[in-house]
């Protein structure tokens, strides 16, 4: 990533924080309403679920710049994934739901520039977790 667009998740992320729950609750909607077949995998009370997605998120925009920090943190939550029953393509569903999330809740401040960061932070991030899905299952 480059310094501008670390900059550009960091300040949009800034954005999104004081709407987390909120920034949640679109986040799943777009998610279950994209694929509900999704749904099954989250057990448990999807407020708290929603807390630990914003928190996770926000730790990650944080370390964007601490890349060699991030990777092993985005792998053991690769591996976790994977015992849920996470599926590489489900990567893609989620990609498209928080970028659809961060577009409405960043509404005019959602630019070109913006998305086009978030696409490549998320995209490091979930290729992280893929691969270490699979190295999990080859071992």
């Amino acid at each position: 990533m480059t310094p501008e667009q670390i900059h550009a998740c960091k300040t949009s992320w800034a954005k999104v924080e004081p709407i987390a729950d909120s920034a949640a609750t679109l986040f799943y909607n777009n998610l279950f309403t994209a694929d509900p077949t999704l749904k099954p995998l989250f057990k448990g009370d999807m407020g708290e679920q929603g807390k630990k997605l914003m928190e996770m998120i926000g730790a990650a925009v944080r370390m964007l710049d601490r890349l060699d920090e991030l990777v092993p943190v985005v792998e053991a939550m690769g591996k976790r994934h994977l015992a849920y029953g996470v599926e590489d393509a489900h990567y893609d569903t989620v990609g498209s739901a928080l970028i659809e999330t961060l577009q409405t809740g960043l509404g005019d401040s959602f630019t070109d520039d913006v998305k086009e960061a978030w696409i490549v932070a998320y995209g490091i991030l979930a290729s992280t977790m893929i691969a270490a899905a699979h190295k999990e299952v080859s071992a």
